[in-house]
Order: C-alpha cells, then sequence, then structure tokens
C-alpha cells in the first residue's frame, strides 16, 4: 500500500510542475511582474494557459490526495520535490534561460535531500496512524494561528512583500492543507461507516482558509518570481511543515527510531532547505530582476 502510495505523488508531482509552469507563465504576462490584485485576478480566469494549468494542479491535488490517503505524510510530502527538476526544465526552455551553476548545485541540493529523506523515512514511520480529536484540534488551531499572522503581515506591509514571503507562506499553508486533507481522508473510509458525519466542521473550515490563502499566495509569488523558485519553495518547505506535524503531533515515526537515522533524516532535512535559499538568492531569473532593480535604483539617485 505504501508503494502505491508513492507512485500516486510521483504521478501528482508531475501534474503540478506542468501546472505550476503554465500557471507561472501566464501570471506573468498578465501582471507584469507587479503585484497581482484583483482584476489581475478576474483576468487569469479567462485566460487559457492559467485555466489549463489549473486543470493539471486540480489532477495533480487528486494523486496527492489518493497517496497521502494510502501513505503517511513523513513519506509522501517529499516526493514533489521531483516537481522541482521537471518546472525547472520546462520553465528554462520555455523563457530561454541558461541556468547557472549556482541554480544546478541548488537544485540538486532540494531533490537529493528531498529524495534521501524518504528513503529513511519509508522505513521508520507506521504504517497507519489513528488520529485523536485533540490532535486533530491542535492542528485546527495552529492553521488559525498561522493565518493570523500571514495575514497581519499581507495587510500591514503588502507593498514591502517579496516573492520569498508569498512562497514562505504558501509553503507553510499548503503543509496544513495536506495534514488536513489527510485527516479528512482517513475520516471519510472509516470503518465505522459514517463518512460525511466523521469530518469534524473545523477541519473543513481550516482546510477551506489555508487552501485559498495559500493559493493566492502563490499567484502572488508567481507574479514576481520563476515558477521553478515557487516549486522549489512549495516542494521543501510544505514537506517539512507537514512531516514536523506529522512527527509531533500525529505521532507517524515509530518510537524505535535508531538515533542515526533520525540525525540522518535532518540533515537531509536541512540539505534541501539550503538548496531552496540557495536557489532564492542565484537563479537566473532572480538575479536579473536583482540588477535591473539596482539599475533603477542608479537611474533615480544618480549613484
Amino acid at each position: 500500500m505504501m508503494w502505491l502510495a508513492v507512485a500516486c505523488a510521483v504521478a501528482g508531482a508531475f501534474f503540478l510542475a506542468f501546472g505550476a509552469q503554465r500557471q507561472g507563465s501566464a501570471v506573468q504576462a498578465n501582471t507584469g511582474g507587479l503585484a497581482l490584485g484583483g482584476s489581475g485576478v478576474i483576468r487569469l480566469l479567462r485566460n487559457p494557459r492559467w485555466m489549463f494549468g489549473l486543470l493539471l494542479l486540480g489532477a495533480g491535488m487528486v494523486c496527492n490526495v489518493a497517496a497521502l490517503t494510502m501513505g503517511t505524510l513523513t513519506v509522501i510530502q517529499p516526493i514533489g520535490a521531483i516537481a522541482l527538476v521537471i518546472t525547472t526544465v520546462v520553465n528554462s526552455r520555455d523563457q530561454g534561460i541558461r541556468l547557472n551553476r549556482a541554480t544546478v548545485v541548488a537544485i540538486t541540493c532540494c531533490v537529493s535531500g528531498s529524495a534521501l529523506f524518504v528513503l529513511l523515512a519509508v522505513n521508520v514511520v507506521r504504517e497507519s496512524t489513528h488520529v485523536t480529536v485533540a490532535e486533530e484540534l491542535t492542528v485546527a488551531l495552529l492553521v488559525a494561528v498561522v493565518v493570523g499572522i500571514l495575514g497581519t503581515c499581507v495587510v500591514l506591509w503588502r507593498r514591502k512583500l517579496k516573492a520569498f514571503f508569498y512562497i514562505f507562506g504558501a509553503g507553510v499553508l499548503f503543509g496544513f492543507v495536506a495534514v488536513t486533507t489527510r485527516i479528512i481522508a482517513h475520516q471519510l473510509f472509516d470503518p465505522n461507516g459514517l463518512f460525511l458525519l466523521n469530518v469534524q466542521w473545523y477541519s473543513v473550515v481550516a482546510i477551506a482558509v489555508a487552501g485559498g490563502l495559500g493559493s493566492w499566495f502563490v499567484q502572488s509569488a508567481y507574479s514576481s518570481g520563476p515558477p521553478d523558485l515557487v516549486i522549489a519553495g512549495l516542494t521543501v518547505i510544505d514537506p517539512m511543515v507537514g512531516i514536523a506535524i506529522g512527527i509531533t503531533i500525529l505521532s507517524e515515526l515509530r518510537p524505535d527510531v535508531p538515533a542515526v537515522v533520525a540525525i540522518a533524516m535532518a540533515g537531509a532535512a536541512s540539505l534541501a532547505i539550503v538548496g531552496v535559499i540557495a536557489l532564492s538568492r542565484h537563479h537566473p531569473d532572480v538575479v536579473k530582476r536583482r540588477n535591473e532593480s539596482r539599475r533603477e535604483t542608479v537611474k533615480r539617485t544618480g549613484r
């Protein structure tokens, strides 16, 4: 069952990669790198490329839900790193961008760290864990806190926020979406046969709010950053948040995990995170935008 879940997650990563690339290029064309506003969203809804990307993302979401239903967060979530490689290659060809060495190294760190984490985790997680009411409520309350913090930042400093903030915020929010998805999926397929009656209202509200705000964050990140950088954040930050919750709150790891394995998992996670940070600084598109910004500053100030 676990390997079938892995296969679904891999398929979902492919849909995510191509969907993100389609939407990213559509948002860039519609906003010109400016902040995404209400009129911009309406234009996107009439854009065939963006809508096709939405369909691909929907297919990826279905695959990911199936994977989370059959597997555990700790194993399934990091597999999304495959999407980073696909998105980077597709976007570089679409935009005519030549990847520099720093970008290749950063992507390698992201994917290698995530792959190593999965290989280590698949042997030390419990196949099935029961989520208690207290654990579910804890997750919902954490969603409320995170949404409150991120929403406050947007209200107070929206004009000053950069792409990395939106990428980080979207990664955190979708990490909670993945956790809540797994909880609801297990409730729907509970052997007691109650289906929707098992689902708690606060979990539905949590997944709707986190998913809605996270989606807006992703589109805002597309308007000011390359799609492969956005995917890098989502495929590393999102899994790390999901995994942290899976380990600390949902108790997905077996209690007898060897210390050397735990240390190796932490090292692999750190490697993947370092890769995202490096990519956010050295991606050719990011470097180009930074240089253009500096030139504009020099023109305005004369120095």
